[in-house]
């Protein structure tokens, strides 16, 4: 999955940015309070966006 596209899905739910990393970048939820790590990789593994989305949503 590109990174763009996950990053669309998360702003789309909700989730905000926290900061921005070296090599990630921290999202979180507000409604439930979570965060999740998001790799700066141009391409994300499928697995683990369907995770990433998963823990955010």
């Amino acid at each position: 999955m590109k990174r763009k596209d996950l990053i669309k899905r998360l702003n789309d739910s909700g989730c905000i940015l926290i900061r921005h990393g070296s090599r990630h970048d921290l999202y979180k939820n507000p409604a439930t309070g979570k965060k999740q790590p998001v790799p700066r990789h141009n391409e994300i593994d499928e697995n683990l966006a369907r995770h990433i989305i998963k823990e955010l949503t």
